[in-house]
């Protein structure tokens, strides 16, 4: 018989303000349709970012089609059966498919029936989820995710990716700041992993010099766990930790496109948030950390190299994740005296979106910063910027809502730069 384990519906994350999904891990799955639109809701969650490690097989044929795949052939971590059958029908099926299946193989029904006594019967035989028709992308992968996480576990961290539209444009120091707000304004654990390993600003602008970092769980893939990224780990503040880059040239860093993915997993499964300060360029490790981000933050200065550029990654990061929102991008250092600047509005168009927040230019305040080891919120509290990354903190944890942010966000430095050019 197979023996289910019954698990009840993802519960939404409410405190972060929409329901989160984990990544599956490596498992296998194999899908038995009986209709084109299951089979393509299927299709597109196999290409989904969360499913990157999973193997999907799918097939038409429903049940029986399941019973006579498995009576000569090992059964997959998880079986997807579709069925358009009723009650009597749909048991017997299911009871048939117990007897060719392994142990531990976990099942998740695709049912037509809105049928309470249904539901019962297949919860008292430990069907592991069941799941009404039709059937969205995040349906499957909220419902296979929810299977390989412990009813009491922790919630898995999400991580938040900022990036430079251009190099040079302050993203690693907007980064820091959203971390550090994140840790101390919302008291909430955070990871900053600095990767840009031959010349990351981590560990100065932390004022850390800690002797191990990440360099040392890249290089050394075969001892990651949790007890190892710990020891790696560098402690900034009671919330914030950093994994620091060793900021040197003694060796060539070219990694493959999964070099980080160990990494990430571990950070996940201790940390609430992982903030990664990804450096502008382009690998197959770079795009896969950015496509594999919970949130993502482009960081822009207003020029036309950087609305082209932008506009590249953001086209991109849309296409290689369709169930996600869109990637978010704020303006840095806009009100360069003498500087032509392209508007806001403009970058809003070009983008079809409105910056998630606007830096004005602040020499005096971020080089004071920068040399001293500081974050802005330590040396000017009460300043704008300060609340700017506050606010940018909320939006990115999910704490708060992009369209209030935004108002907040954008109208001081608008005011001051209309009254300026009035």
């Amino acid at each position: 018989m197979i023996k289910y384990s019954l698990k009840g519906d993802e519960a939404a994350d409410a405190a972060a303000g929409e329901p989160h999904i984990a990544p599956v891990p490596r498992i296998s799955i194999q899908a038995f349709c009986e209709t084109a639109e299951t089979a393509a809701a299927m299709q597109a969650a196999a290409e989904d970012r969360r499913m990157v490690k999973a193997h999907l097989k799918i097939q038409m044929g429903g049940i029986a089609a399941a019973a006579e795949a498995y009576r000569n052939s090992p059964t997959p971590n998880v079986v997807v059966i579709e069925s358009e059958s009723r009650h009597d029908e749909l048991l017997a099926g299911l009871d048939e498919l117990a007897q060719v299946c392994d142990a531990g193989t976990r099942v998740i029904v695709v049912g037509h029936a809105n049928d309470i006594v249904l539901y019962r019967e297949l919860v008292r035989r430990g069907i592991s989820d069941y799941v009404m028709s039709p059937i969205s992308v995040l349906d499957v992968i909220r419902t296979v995710s929810a299977l390989f996480g412990a009813p009491d576990a922790k919630p898995v961290g999400r991580t938040i990716a900022v990036v430079g539209a251009k190099g040079g444009v302050g993203a690693s120091t907007i980064a820091h700041n959203i971390a550090w707000s994140i840790a101390r304004d919302l008291r909430l654990d955070a990871v900053v992993a600095d990767l840009d390993l031959p010349f990351g600003t981590a560990g100065l602008d932390y004022n850390q010099d800690p002797p191990q970092g990440i360099a040392d769980a890249v290089l050394s893939p075969e001892r990651i766990d949790t007890a190892f990224v710990d020891r790696l780990l560098s402690k900034c503040t009671d919330h914030l930790s950093l994994l620091a880059a060793p900021a040197t040239l003694d060796r060539v860093y070219d990694f493959g496109s999964d070099a980080f993915d160990s990494i990430f997993d571990v950070l996940r499964a201790s940390v609430p948030f992982i903030v990664l300060d990804v450096p502008h360029m382009w690998s197959g490790w770079a795009k896969r950390t950015l496509i594999g981000a919970d949130h993502i933050l482009i960081v822009a200065e207003p020029d036309l190299a950087n609305l082209r550029n932008a506009k590249n990654m953001i086209d991109l990061l849309r296409a290689g994740r369709p169930n996600d929102h869109r990637p978010h991008y704020c303006l840095n250092r806009v009100g360069v005296p003498k500087r032509p600047e392209i508007k806001a509005d403009e970058f809003t168009k070009a983008l079809d979106g409105a910056p998630v927040a606007i830096v004005g230019f602040e020499p005096q305040m971020f080089g004071t910063a920068a040399n001293n080891g500081q974050m802005i919120a330590e040396i000017a509290a009460s300043h704008r910027v300060s609340e700017t990354f506050r606010q940018l903190a909320q939006v990115l944890s999910g704490r708060g809502e992009v369209k209030r942010a935004r108002g907040n966000l954008l109208t001081p430095l608008l005011d001051k730069l209309k009254r300026r050019q009035a």
